[in-house]
């Protein structure tokens, strides 16, 4: 997967609710960053325009080391302006859903973007069409020196890769083929509508995802149960067309990787990170062995809260007492800077200027994607979308964006553009390494036992939540997508009993899985993206191996082992430079390892709620 030769995609992270909250410029995006004015976009617009001609006169002339250094240049340079014009369009969108000017922005690049894919489609089939003495010269050339890890991807990449004219054609039918997500999208957040619930004092609330995330952690079982129930009947208005757009989505997928040789979507998914299918697999037997740990919790968190069972509405309600007040950004900010500072002072003086040059949009606004990610352009410096509301939560997902925006840092000033960039399978790993530290950095300042213990349940619910979780939304993913490449078809009821069933089997007898729990495929907008959130958990495996070494390390070569990795961006494959980190995600053993601290943490629960009834 070359940086410069696909059009721009943000990367969307884990999704993190929004309150209504005051906005303050301070803490705003500044796109003039990007472009001053629409005028200077509309200027790499048509300089994008006037360069695809040139583009596709280098078609058939592939045979030289000087001709296609000049061919390479001349793409990057479009290809750079390119991922501009798109990182301008998708943010201005994201701070207001409804802005009439990003859609039309939005539109053309993406035009634009399918008519450079269309393009440059001959690059590569023309480069693999040479005979494998004229690659071996022209890999070993001085002139493509600074490509030579490129021509070996492209060599692995041969048996998949198709003749000029179908290359063009598929590039041609790409916006088409990704239209299922678009349509999820406008269905999810723009036709949706939140129910509203009267809460335990009189008033009423519309269910945004904030305000639901917060019900759920309400001490009032009743309130709690009532929102569950009212958001789960407001998804059946939704279910059947999410049930189309999915299944649209995975036969897409299948039906690509068919096209390119793959025996199915997952070969094909993995393919594009050079990742072994072992390590998928290696992931769900080792966490479905350590399933027994997360039962535990799921009986020590019903005896705490005294319940029968444990409902989908009992998940999130805390165990350590009351929830702690809301915390201001500037003391979020504090905290971050203080708790990064194993990682160096040079690292710590990009996240300052992270906060002084307002990388970073913090709060919610009606119309903003209720989301959070960092993104960038490789000429522009990193941009991070909150909807931060003062929880600990949110602290935490600041420090998991910057990691990612210290990483783009990092690669950004090591690396040429068409190794810049990031696997997901690489980039999750500088974000979770920060919410370690954090929350190392965190109990380590707690105060109190309720502290202490508030703190010990939020790494709980963190490998929870980015482990266990995402692997068992990785079965699910495998589960259709084998149906469909089967033959075989999706609905909203066969969809909504294989969620049911998964529910079931990672969380063990203590939980009762309520038929309103079975949609929750619906929610999660990562599935348009194939095979994606296993990456979550290989990564935080990954993170806490490399956190747990850089702090055993006195020597302070682990340390070094993960700048070097920040700086590597995408110059090897991701199984390669995690080696090179201290980490070999061939193994069982990186999981393996954070799920032993898992089931310790456990222990130490079960002891510190024993303590407190004492």
């Amino acid at each position: 997967m070359k940086r410069w030769l696909l059009s721009f995609a943000a990367v969307l992270l884990l999704a993190s609710p929004w309150p209504a909250a005051a906005a303050e410029t301070a803490y705003e995006w500044n796109l003039a960053d990007i472009y001053p004015s629409e005028a200077e976009w509309m200027r790499d617009y048509k300089a994008v325009q006037n360069a695809l001609p040139k583009l596709a006169a280098f078609e058939s002339t592939l045979d030289d080391a000087k001709t296609i250094a000049k061919l390479f240049a001349l793409n990057e340079q479009t290809a750079r302006k390119l991922e501009k014009l798109s990182l301008y369009a998708h943010l201005k969108r994201d701070l207001n859903i409804e802005d009439e000017a990003a859609a039309r922005l939005g539109a053309k690049v993406e035009a634009l973007a399918a008519q450079y894919a269309a393009k440059t489609a001959y690059i590569e089939p023309e480069l693999l069409a040479l005979p494998e003495r004229t690659l071996a010269k022209l890999q070993k050339s001085k002139l493509l020196k600074p490509y030579r890890y490129y021509f070996t991807e492209l060599r692995e990449q041969k048996p998949h890769t198709l003749t000029k004219r179908e290359e063009r054609l598929l590039a041609k039918l790409s916006p088409a083929l990704s239209e299922a997500e678009n349509i999820y999208d406008h269905a999810s957040r723009g036709d949706y509508e939140p129910p509203s619930v009267r809460m335990p004092d009189g008033k009423t609330v519309t269910l945004t995802d904030g305000n639901y995330a917060a019900a759920l952690q309400h001490p009032d079982r009743r309130y709690r149960k009532a929102a569950f129930e009212a958001k789960a009947k407001s998804y059946e208005a939704l279910e059947h067309t999410a049930a189309a757009t999915l299944y649209a989505s995975v036969k897409a997928d299948e039906l690509y990787a068919n096209v390119r040789r793959y025996p199915s979507g997952l070969a094909a998914a993995l393919a594009a990170d050079d990742v072994p299918e072992e390590v998928f697999d290696n992931l769900i037997a080792t966490t479905r062995r350590h399933l027994p740990a997360l039962h535990r919790y799921i009986e020590l968190r019903r005896r705490a809260l005294g319940l029968d069972r444990v409902h989908s509405y009992d998940m999130y309600v805390p165990l350590g007492g009351k929830t702690a007040k809301s915390i201001p950004v500037e003391t979020a900010k504090t905290w971050i800077l203080e708790g990064l500072t194993p990682l160096g002072a040079d690292y710590i003086k990009h996240v300052e200027q992270a906060f002084q040059e307002r990388w970073l949009d913090v709060y919610p606004r009606p119309k903003k994607y209720t989301g959070g990610y960092n993104t960038s352009a490789y000429d522009t410096h990193p941009f991070i979308l909150l909807n931060y509301n003062g929880s600990l939560d949110s602290v935490l997902t600041m420090a998991h964006e910057l990691g990612h925006a210290m990483h783009s840092v990092y690669t950004n000033r090591a690396q040429p553009y068409h190794y810049a960039g990031h696997s997901i399978f690489t980039a999750e790993v500088a974000s979770t390494a920060n919410e370690w530290l954090m929350l190392d950095y965190l109990y380590a300042q707690a105060k109190t036992k309720e502290e202490k213990l508030r703190l010990l349940i939020e790494q709980i619910e963190q490998i929870r939540g980015t482990l266990y979780t995402q692997v068992m939304y990785s079965e699910f993913e495998r589960m259709i997508h084998d149906k469909v490449r089967r033959g075989g078809s999706l609905t909203a009821d066969e969809l909504n009993r294989l969620w049911l069933d998964l529910l079931k089997t990672y969380y063990g007898p203590a939980y009762a899985a309520d038929p309103g729990a079975a949609r929750g495929w619906l929610r999660i907008p990562h599935f348009y993206d194939a095979f994606y959130v296993y990456k979550y958990a290989t990564s935080l495996a990954a993170s806490y191996a490399i956190v747990s070494d850089i702090k055993d390390d006195q020597s302070g070569e682990a340390l070094k082992r993960y700048k070097q990795f920040l700086r590597s961006g995408t110059s090897d494959d991701p199984i390669r430079l995690l080696k090179r980190a201290g980490v070999d995600m061939t193994s069982p053993e990186p999981v393996e390892r954070v799920l032993r601290h898992f089931a310790a943490l456990v222990d130490e629960l079960d002891k510190q709620l024993a303590n407190k009834q004492a």
